[in-house]
């Protein structure tokens, strides 16, 4: 099944799926991949940023990236 799928392939197709296969054996790639769980605990202040962002954007007090960036000049 998966052979006839891979001879299936478009040359487009082909070269998609090898760049796919070969990224992983990247070095960068397996070390996040492999990288463990952070497992370490929120702190009450980490918590309490969290919440009041949450009702940020519940209150609807947001911008966009492009409106941010046009206050920062990158634009």
């Amino acid at each position: 099944m998966l052979r006839e799928q891979v001879e299936a392939f478009s040359e487009e197709e082909a070269s998609d799926a090898l760049r796919l296969l070969e990224l992983r054996r990247d070095p960068v790639v397996v070390a996040f991949r492999d990288a463990p769980i952070d497992d370490e605990p929120f702190t009450s202040e980490e918590r309490a940023t969290l919440t009041e962002a949450d009702g940020d954007i519940a209150a609807g007090r947001t911008i966009s990236l492009d409106e941010l960036r046009r206050e920062l000049g990158d634009e």
